[in-house]
């Protein structure tokens, strides 16, 4: 449950995703994220950082091995939920 309250905080999924192909420095992680706030990416990243997902080093902040096996999965949901989407659109519902 810990994770999902934290992946369920503004910009905590949306970071992950970013962070999905290759490490960014704050900056470049700032402005993928829509310009959010250094204190509101800051929190996130704090958090994440304690869960042991996401890391910082020299070449910015990227995925720990954790982070990369959840990425996999965010991965999949976003698959599922294209096509979920998709087969809404064909019933009309979207």
């Amino acid at each position: 449950m810990v994770l999902l309250d934290v992946l369920g905080q503004r910009w905590a999924l949306r970071i992950l995703w970013e962070l999905r192909d290759q490490r960014l420095t704050f900056r470049e992680l700032q402005k993928r994220c829509d310009d959010v706030s250094p204190t509101s990416l800051n929190a996130r990243l704090k958090q994440l950082r304690a869960l042991n997902l996401v890391d910082h080093t020299t070449d910015g902040f990227g995925y720990t091995q954790w982070g990369k096996e959840l990425g996999a999965q965010l991965h999949e949901l976003h698959n599922w939920s294209e096509r979920w989407g998709a087969a809404q659109r064909r019933r009309g519902k979207t």
